[in-house]
């Protein structure tokens, strides 16, 4: 999703939306692959406290180890410690916030422009062996 996200937030901006990119990792991590791949959007770290657990989108390796998650709102047989998740947040005048909507699996390739069109060619997504036509743009042979 991150290859297809700064192109979006000029456009964002001027309806008052901000994207936030959230991960685990540390800071310095995540900064040093930001700038390795030339993206300009804002990521912040939750390294070290439960949002990425509380939305359901990072699970514990005893979680997994169940041989099934609670993901999608839903028994997720599939497992693995991060799947993606997209949610939206509303920040009124007093400084609450409220969290708005969420949508998780295939419901975040909004984000993903590309493959919206490719959608739209003869030969789809060139789906030939699972999801390996997910890829960053500098993985490209």
């Amino acid at each position: 999703m991150a290859d297809h996200t700064d192109g979006m937030n000029k456009h964002l901006a001027h309806h008052d939306v901000t994207m936030i990119a959230v991960s685990r990792a540390p800071l310095a991590d995540i900064e040093r692959y930001r700038r390795r791949m030339g993206w300009q959007f804002r990521w912040v770290s939750s390294n070290g406290n439960p949002f990425n657990y509380d939305f359901r989108v990072s699970f514990t390796p005893e979680e997994v180890a169940t041989g099934h998650i609670d993901y999608n709102f839903g028994e997720w047989r599939e497992t693995g410690e991060e799947w993606p998740g997209l949610s939206a947040f509303y920040n009124d005048e007093a400084g609450d916030v409220f969290h708005t909507y969420s949508t998780f699996g295939r419901g975040v390739e909004v984000m993903m422009g590309t493959y919206a069109m490719l959608d739209l060619m003869p030969n789809g997504r060139n789906e030939a062996e699972g999801m390996d036509w997910v890829r960053r743009h500098d993985r490209y042979e």
